[in-house]
């Protein structure tokens, strides 16, 4: 498997994971000139930026690291450019989903408010 159908099939089984936590999924692969928003969703009074990360087994690295500074400034580019267009006034949250594959089955960790933008 390309890591791009890796990386899709991650974002569709992270998409259904968080609607089954009660997450109204609105957009998926959204992108602001070259910055891609992998999901967009709505929890609560939240606006939630989500990025997915997609590995097969063994796994070396945490995913929270996995997201740099320029990659983080990024996605809060993405995100105002995102509520902006689309006139939302909610809060905005950066969560990260992590999907790890290992044969034919795989574990999801939900990391919610993964990281405040400005830090």
């Amino acid at each position: 498997m390309s890591t791009l159908e890796l990386a899709r099939k991650g974002e569709i089984l992270a998409g259904e994971y968080l609607s089954g936590k009660g997450f109204r999924i609105i957009e998926r692969n959204w992108y602001h000139r070259h910055k891609e928003l992998d999901l967009v969703a709505i929890d609560g009074d939240e606006l939630v930026i989500v990025e997915v990360k997609t590995r097969q087994s063994p796994v070396w690295d945490d995913p929270s690291k996995s997201i740099d500074r320029d990659k983080r400034r990024n996605l809060v580019i993405a995100a105002n450019a995102y509520a902006r267009k689309h006139r939302i006034h909610f809060e905005i949250r950066f969560d990260v989903v992590w999907v790890v594959y290992s044969g034919n089955q795989q574990s999801i960790d939900h990391i919610a408010n993964a990281f405040v933008p400005g830090l």
